[in-house]
């Protein structure tokens, strides 16, 4: 699945240029305007990357990134700072505050783009993983071939983004609504339901027989790939 970006950003011709080529790169992005509207949707929903402005209407860059470093939930979460702002003062202000990464305007790019490309995969390798693995689980995203213990496995197209979703955030426990905006996107209607229909799916052609079930479902919170699943023992 495509690492998610959101840009937060208000000069409007800048966020257009954001946009276009990290879509070309096949990265989901969405857009911000406003540090308030971000702060607000960051707690909704939590990107794999931020690329924000230091300048901004509501909130500031600068502030949205202290609050982000201080919630445990994001205090990981990569973050590229964007600036006018090009003395080394300013920088080591930015860094110091959390951000990852910080581009001086007028930027190249290619250079952003090289930039979010790296600290997405010192941040989460698995994103950019062709294969990826779990306990006896093995996903292999150029083939899009499913296959356990080396038997293959027929996932439906929904299931397969279920699973590869999944095998990205191991261990970590997703609610429907979660999984409905990051499998099956924040535009679509779905009931919160169809979700256990599609797990149900998802456990049954990964379970014929008698293995482990590698899906564990949180009661009141959601479901998870257990990590515990990782740890054990390949069935013969």
């Amino acid at each position: 699945m495509s690492a998610r970006i959101l840009v937060v950003e208000d000069e409007e011709a800048l966020t257009t240029l954001l946009r276009y080529n990290l879509d070309a790169e096949g990265y989901d992005v969405e857009t911000v305007g406003r540090g308030d509207d971000a702060d607000t949707r960051l707690k909704e929903r939590i990107p794999d990357l931020v690329v924000l402005d230091w300048m901004l209407p509501g909130l500031s860059g600068i502030e949205l990134c202290r609050r982000l470093r201080a919630r445990p939930e994001t205090k990981q979460l990569p973050i590229i700072m964007l600036t006018a702002r090009g003395e080394e003062s300013e920088r080591v202000r930015g860094l110091a505050t959390g951000a990852d990464d910080y581009i001086v305007k007028p930027f190249s790019v290619p250079e952003l783009l090289a930039r979010v490309k790296g600290l997405l995969r010192r941040a989460s390798p698995e994103r950019l993983a062709t294969v990826l693995t779990y306990g006896d689980i093995e996903l292999d995203r150029e083939k899009r071939r499913v296959a356990r213990s080396g038997r293959p496995i027929d996932l439906g197209p929904t299931e397969y983004r279920l699973l590869e979703f999944f095998l990205e955030h191991p261990g970590r426990v997703f609610s429907r609504e979660q999984l409905l905006d990051s499998v099956w996107g924040r535009d679509i209607y779905i009931d919160e339901r169809t979700v256990d229909v599609h797990i149900g799916r998802l456990r049954k052609l990964l379970n014929p027989g008698r293995e482990q079930d590698p899906i564990r479902t949180v009661r009141g919170a959601g479901y998870a790939l257990d990590d515990r699943f990782a740890k054990a023992e390949p069935q013969p």
